[in-house]
């Protein structure tokens, strides 16, 4: 009942003020998102580092209509690129980049710019000794985001996919990008995608997720299997049995804050595992969507926001 409320707060500046104050909400905050500096992105992948897991950061924002924004955007990745390496972090760290936050959305040229924008990115990261996955949005973008894609790929082979299994089209491009050499990590998706392109039900979310998975765990790519589920990581194991995939092959992606504890065991375990960290100002929508994914969570910012008042 609470979830369309908390998402409509997602947009809400003096919201974001209260919540960043209150001792309850701002536990939750750092819960999700480590802080709004490269500083504390690098501190968290090194903590990360320090446990055994790698990580994956992404410089908050999307959607970006102004120019010198995804300027911005694109030094800000770069600063922490450079970051990274300077502490040696960058053998367990790369980078996620939505091609929205860095001019793709912009009305003139957007294809355009948003890959050249990305070509500074993956020329950064490989500098830096590491690599830049594209981050994949709502299904608009997606012939787009895959163009630029396979450009990038041309100069920088190693730039990782994401393809989302709600979609009806995702188990043919997971065929078409089961190829060596070729990151693509699978996630369920999280945008809300309308019946002609999407599935809806949960069921059939997981059914598309576990038949994408196949023909990865098949492939000849590198499979990274972003998933919270319990059941789904079980299943993801027993493919990996199945197609006689050994552990470093193929790697589990989880976001930074959720389930640590399985973070943990899975790489006490041996197994790869990446951790989405996602850090910068535009942290307060990112959050309001964590909460309302999570009903637990939303007694306590209710709380926070009863008590301030």
């Amino acid at each position: 009942m609470l979830r369309q409320p908390i998402l409509l707060l997602a947009r809400s500046e003096r919201v974001k003020q209260l919540v960043s104050i209150l001792p309850v909400s701002s536990g939750i905050v750092t819960s999700y998102v480590p802080g709004e500096t490269t500083q504390s992105a690098v501190d968290a992948t090194a903590g990360l580092a320090d446990a055994g897991l790698h990580a994956t950061l992404d410089f908050l924002g999307e959607d970006t209509l102004d120019a010198e924004q995804a300027d911005a955007t694109v030094a800000a990745y770069t600063d922490l690129l450079s970051s990274l390496a300077a502490r040696g972090l960058t053998r367990g760290a790369e980078v996620s980049v939505k091609l929205s936050a860095i001019g793709q959305a912009l009305p003139d040229n957007g294809h355009k710019i948003a890959l050249e924008n990305a070509r500074t990115i993956c020329r950064a990261a490989r500098n830096a000794g590491t690599s830049v996955t594209l981050d994949m949005e709502d299904h608009t973008t997606t012939d787009s985001t895959l163009a630029i894609l396979r450009e990038l790929r041309k100069d920088f082979p190693e730039t990782g996919a994401v393809l989302q299994a709600y979609l009806h089209r995702t188990e043919a491009d997971c065929r078409a990008l089961a190829y060596e050499g070729s990151r693509v990590r699978l996630c369920k998706g999280a945008y809300n995608e309308p019946e002609s392109v999407a599935w809806q039900d949960k069921l059939d979310v997981d059914l598309s997720y576990v038949r994408c998975l196949k023909v990865l765990m098949a492939g000849h790519g590198y499979p990274m299997i972003a998933t919270h589920d319990p059941r789904m990581v079980e299943i993801a194991s027993s493919l990996a049995s199945r197609y006689g995939r050994v552990q470093g092959s193929y790697e589990f992606q989880m976001l930074y804050g959720i389930r640590p504890e399985e973070q943990r065991r899975l790489a006490a375990a041996g197994e790869s595992v990446r951790v989405y960290v996602p850090y910068g100002h535009e942290w307060y929508g990112y959050l309001m969507r964590r909460l309302a994914e999570r009903p637990q969570n939303l007694t306590f910012f209710a709380r926070s926001l009863i008590s301030k008042s």
